[in-house]
């Protein structure tokens, strides 16, 4: 082995903080993995992920790119054992304390070497002896010990739920001393070393309670609470020089944070700069609880389903309560414009992408996700399961009489990235399947206007359309017309009880997919004041499509709101595999019908508000500013986006503060450049920038949201009312109004549970089937991915929350 000359450029180079992101699991550019046969490479400078295949070499592109010369190889092996906890059934049941500690090391043997790309820039120069230096086992072992980037980001988002109490922000603490270290050796009360809690009132140490798998504990600091009521304590071992560590409230009976907790630890004499954490935290442990679950799938006669493999059939781990993400992901992938827009080029994206680290791409995360679920390469049974049998050469068949699932790809990074910011998508909680598509699409379209990617090859615009508004007033008979761009068709669908079953479970009658699309463009009566006859009147309200999209999305409105909280409704919808729209193609502006004339009423610069939403919200009881601030913040569309827009703003300190404007249009005030700055980099004009930050008092989150609403606004300030107005929008609409609209199902997502965030979600979709010539439905459940029977699909069908149609 050749002695490499650069190893005292490597002294510079310092261990991963607790902060920083280390992606020694899996290569950021595809599914490759440290269980590869070349392993993992990560750099020591900014601990990317590479692989080392034939084809990719990521590593080597990582390099090349960025310039850092050393990585460190990382190669893991499952160790050879019958008993080891992954292969164990669960529990029946999960209680929230029921974790047990899961470590890589007793799993698998692992092998790393330091490499040196300046003496190698092909593959790496691996230089064994230097493991034996100071400095780089001290690096080695900072990245073998460090959470791993997907672990770190699900650390994270529990932890976002998990806030201070009335106890830890006001806790009393009494003058007892500095501790010596003899008095945290061991529980005060036996003599175990492990799961040890501080009471941090008075010191006291106590074991923890006894946990599911054997993690010790006899309870000893819970029984000093009962003792002497104190409420807090921490975790020895898990405490951080950043002040970070497990706090757990008894009063409340849950975990806390104390954002004190440097100061409460010294009046004990612990400094939290010279703690080193030991021991996995509450959260680690509940996530690697959580993540072991694994459930059969079996048809309604309890048959196992068949698994099937190949591309475009690779399942998608559960990252924990992640299924409405995977079932969203595996509808688009089997769409060609998705398929189109992503794989044909990924080779040519990680080439030439320009981000310094991939994880923060999301071009790079998709393309990664287009070739982990169409490609084919991880569409394979489990490693430790019996082989696949060789005659089955079809994707759709698999003669194995035991069911053997994929381990499927784990989409952590992307949802990493996706999520980041967002209150809702980047914690662990379940989520609704639409509202995170719709979401994901906005994330998309943004990062493809900020990067310059035209509307033809942005795959997003399949899903646009239009939906065509009439107003019209019961006394003159005026009407306004406006065209609202949309992406997914929300349609009523009414419940009618039939009785109870034998659990006394509410049962609904069927409904037909065509009633819930009647009712949608059915006609609504509202009040409504007039501009034309300057009067109280009964108006009418009625929906069309203005254009039809090449991808219909049609959510099924199956829940009621109790207390404004969803509650889902098992109402079976009769939906067929074809779909014609023709007869709900709005007209527009027809002959003989005379125009409404714009509100006199409006403040001067402010857009012309949508009478209809705006009559709406005011009969929930809304003030007229209330509405008009929501209408601007969501587009000036419908009531029910401005209605969630309300709920989740009623605290804001400006809620009824006057829209202040000036003579030239939008608010008085001018916004700063940062916020201009902020809007720019997204790939916004300075006008539109401006523009958007006044129409909307200056919030960054709620300009965003009307950018996007209004699309075709130069950033000019005129008013955004009127009939001009709408005949521009209405032309640059997505979609297309050419007849017959035919469509035919090509996916449904199916979700199980009583609300919609909380349960499972599924998808089937149908796929081209080889060995038949034709197609069929394939189930994907998380990582498995079994072909559907015909008589699940037709009950599932009926249960769904989303159908996707295609146009043909």
């Amino acid at each position: 082995m050749a002695a490499c000359s650069h190893l005292s450029d490597i002294a510079r180079l310092q261990p991963p903080k607790l902060s920083q992101s280390v992606h020694r699991e899996e290569c950021t550019q595809c599914f490759d993995n440290q269980d590869h046969p070349l392993g993992i490479d990560v750099c020591l400078t900014c601990f990317n992920g590479g692989c080392l295949g034939s084809e990719r070499h990521h590593a080597r592109t990582h390099v090349q790119k960025s310039g850092h010369s050393f990585t460190l190889n990382i190669k893991r092996k499952l160790k050879p054992s019958s008993n080891r906890t992954d292969e164990k059934e669960p529990p029946a049941k999960l209680q929230k304390l029921a974790i047990v500690e899961d470590r890589d090391e007793d799993k698998y043997d692992f092998k790393t070497v330091l490499k040196c790309w300046k003496c190698d820039p092909q593959n790496g120069l691996e230089i064994p002896d230097a493991m034996a230096d100071p400095h780089v086992k001290a690096l080695s072992d900072g990245v073998m010990k460090s959470l791993s980037s997907a672990r770190q980001s699900e650390v994270k988002a529990w932890e976002e739920e998990i806030t201070p109490c009335e106890h830890t922000l006001t806790l009393q603490q009494q003058a007892t001393g500095h501790i010596l270290a003899s008095g945290l050796a061991h529980c005060s009360k036996c003599d175990l070393k492990e799961n040890l809690w501080l009471c941090l009132t008075c010191g006291s140490l106590g074991c923890g309670r006894q946990q599911f798998g054997g993690l010790g504990g006899n309870g000893h600091g819970l029984q000093h609470y009962e003792e002497s009521h104190h409420p807090v304590s921490v975790k020895l071992g898990t405490i951080t020089p950043e002040g970070d560590a497990d706090i757990y409230c008894y009063t409340c009976n849950d975990a806390k944070t104390d954002p004190e907790l440097a100061a409460h630890l010294a009046t004990f004499g612990i400094n939290v700069q010279t703690q080193t954490k030991t021991e996995k935290s509450m959260t680690e442990l509940q996530i690697e609880h959580n993540l072991k679950f694994d459930f059969s799938l079996t048809d309604e006669s309890g048959k196992a389903l068949e698994p099937v493999f190949g591309p475009g059939l690779t399942g998608l781990s559960n990252l924990g309560n992640s299924c409405y993400m995977a079932s969203v992901i595996q509808t688009l992938f089997s769409l060609p414009a998705f398929r189109e827009r992503y794989l044909p080029s990924a080779a040519a994206h990680w080439q030439a992408c320009t981000e310094s680290l991939p994880a923060n791409c999301v071009d790079c995360q998709m393309y990664k996700l287009a070739d982990g679920l169409l490609s084919g390469r991880y569409s394979h049974p489990r490693p430790a399961s019996a082989p696949r049998d060789p005659k089955a050469t079809n994707p759709l068949a698999h003669d194995s009489p035991t069911p053997v699932f994929q381990e499927g790809v784990r989409p952590s990074g992307f949802k990493a990235l996706v999520g980041r910011g967002h209150e809702e998508f980047a914690t662990m909680r379940q989520q609704d399947a639409e509202e995170f598509f719709t979401y994901l699409l906005t994330v998309l379209k943004r990062h493809a206007k900020r990067i310059g990617v035209s509307a033809q090859e942005d795959p997003t615009r399949v899903f646009d359309f239009g939906m065509e508004q009439l107003l019209q007033c019961g006394e003159c008979k005026r009407v306004r017309y406006r065209v609202d761009e949309m992406e997914v068709v929300s349609v009523p669908v009414p419940a009618r009880e039939r009785g109870k079953d034998e659990e006394g479970k509410t049962l609904y009658q069927e409904v037909e997919l065509k009633e819930c699309l009647d009712i949608l463009t059915g006609t609504e009566a509202l009040e409504y004041k007039c501009p034309a006859c300057q009067k109280n009147v009964i108006a009418t309200k009625r929906s069309r499509f203005a254009t039809f999209p090449q991808v219909l999305v049609v959510h099924a409105k199956k829940f009621q709101l109790v207390n404004w909280v969803p509650a889902k409704l098992d109402i079976p919808l009769n939906v067929s595999d074809s779909l014609q729209l023709d007869e709900y193609l709005g007209r527009g502006l027809q002959s003989g019908e005379i125009e409404l004339p714009e509100d006199q009423t409006a403040a001067p610069g402010l857009p012309q508000f949508n009478e209809a939403a705006m009559a709406q919200l005011e009969a929930m009881g809304f003030p007229a500013i209330r509405c008009q601030k929501a209408l601007l913040a969501t587009g000036n569309n419908d009531a029910e986006t401005a209605m969630e827009w309300l709920f989740a703003h009623m605290e804001d300190p400006d809620i009824d503060s006057p829209i202040q404007v000036s003579s030239a249009g939008g608010s008085a005030s001018e916004p700063s450049q940062e916020q201009i700055n902020v809007l720019s980099d997204m790939g916004f004009t300075h006008a539109q920038a401006r523009k958007a930050l006044r129409e909307t008092g200056m919030d960054v989150e709620r300009a965003v949201e009307w950018l996007f609403s209004h699309p075709d606004d130069t950033g000019e300030d005129a008013p955004a009312g009127g009939r001009e107005a709408s005949k521009s929008k209405s032309s640059t609409v997505g979609g297309s109004t050419e007849l017959p609209a035919r469509y035919r199902l090509k996916a449904f997502i199916s979700h199980k549970g009583p609300s919609v965030h909380s349960g499972h979600y599924v998808a089937h979709i149908r796929v081209e089937d080889v060995a038949v010539g034709g197609e069929s439905w394939v189930l994907f459940n998380d990582e498995k991915v079994v072909k559907a029977d015909a008589e699940s699909v037709r009950e599932l069908k009926k249960l769904a929350y989303l159908y996707v149609y295609e146009r043909v």
